[in-house]
């Protein structure tokens, strides 16, 4: 079975944070969009992207699980692979 991967768009600054590894969990508000994401669907991929067009920067990292509390709490872990990441950026 093909692994499922969640695309999610993230502003620059919550981007960079991931991407050094200063932030390890990404929230979602409890609203029925997500409810019904995270019930159909088992992922274990991320691909965080920021920006619009074919060239945008953005990675895949691990999600190693999805915790519910006042939230939802993505818990991230390897990134894997990283694209269109400019130096100056």
């Amino acid at each position: 079975m093909k692994s499922k991967i969640l695309i999610l768009s993230l502003y620059r600054g919550w981007f960079d944070l991931i991407l050094s590894g200063d932030k390890i969990i990404e929230y979602r508000e409890i609203k029925p969009f997500w409810e019904k994401r995270f019930a159909k669907n088992t992922y274990e991929y991320i691909r965080f992207i920021n920006g619009y067009g074919k060239l945008r920067p953005s990675f895949l990292i691990e999600l190693k699980g999805i915790t519910k509390t006042d939230k939802f709490e993505l818990h991230l872990g390897k990134i894997l692979e990283t694209n269109n990441m400019s130096k100056s950026a």
